[in-house]
């Protein structure tokens, strides 16, 4: 009976570790770069905004938009991005420790905004972004 009690003892522990970081909120996949979190080479830098200890990458490869949310190093602030047109959105609000995004839209021709966050919603340092609307075309 003792040996069950470990075993499901250390199967909680297991549990609760894994689920506090699916919790915490970091993408799937790790990325080394915003460019690599929107899945390639293909995709280059158009505008960018600093929110002081975050940037929010613009990015585009000749047919989808892609917005990452970037931290400049860890620590225990959150990141969120989003992107829309007149006809599409990916607004991803979620509060990840790494990187937020991608968020991708396929808006060729059309005008877009983007967006940012970086800190804890409600807490001394939360800084929240949008820009106007924008990169037509």
């Amino acid at each position: 009976m003792r040996r069950f009690k470990q075993g499901a003892a250390l199967a909680l522990a297991t549990v609760a570790a894994l689920a506090g970081t699916f919790a915490t909120g970091s993408p799937a996949m790790a990325a080394s770069s915003p460019i690599g979190a929107c899945g390639g080479g293909s995709y280059r830098v158009v505008d960018k905004h600093d929110l002081g200890k975050a940037v929010i990458y613009l990015m585009y490869n000749g047919t989808t938009n892609c917005v990452v949310t970037w931290k400049d190093k860890p620590d225990r602030k959150k990141v969120g991005t989003g992107i829309r047109s007149y006809n599409h959105s990916d607004w991803d609000f979620g509060y990840y420790s790494t990187y937020a995004g991608p968020s991708k839209i396929k808006a060729k021709g059309e005008c877009i905004q983007w967006q940012g966050h970086y800190g804890d919603k409600g807490f001394a340092g939360y800084v929240w972004w949008q820009s106007r609307w924008g990169h037509c075309g």
